[in-house]
């Protein structure tokens, strides 16, 4: 017998390295999932990817960026002390930043860490 589908959500992070250009590369993922009281990021920054769109992007900027979300999810600094559906929130909400996150989406999985790694291929590496 397979396991229970559950609800996700889940945003792309996006890597804007000129902002006024509004050009974009994915560079990673975060999911939640209030059933399992999961909330993760996963991150892949592609350097060359990310250059294609800016010659003297700050490659290291973008994943220290990125890994600040990371953070958060664990719990880290002012965000990282509400609740998992809240953090999700805060991570998702528009800003105008080298790394932000498109829009929300839903789906159905058994297992949130396994949905993590497979749109992190589908959307970033």
């Amino acid at each position: 017998m397979s396991a229970p589908l559950i609800v996700f959500e889940y945003a792309a992070l996006r890597a804007v390295p000129r902002l006024e250009r509004g050009e974009c590369v994915n560079i990673g993922v975060v999911l939640y999932c209030q059933a399992r009281a999961f909330l993760a990021v996963a991150v892949h920054v592609d350097a060359d990817r990310l250059r294609t769109l800016d010659v003297g992007v700050d490659v290291a900027g973008v994943t220290d960026a990125a890994q600040a979300l990371q953070r958060t999810c664990d719990g880290e600094g002012p965000a990282g002390q509400t609740t998992l559906g809240q953090r999700f929130r805060w991570l998702t909400a528009p800003r105008s930043t080298v790394v932000q996150t498109g829009p929300t989406h839903s789906g159905l999985t058994a297992d949130p860490v396994a949905e993590l790694d497979r749109l992190l291929t589908a959307l970033a590496r």
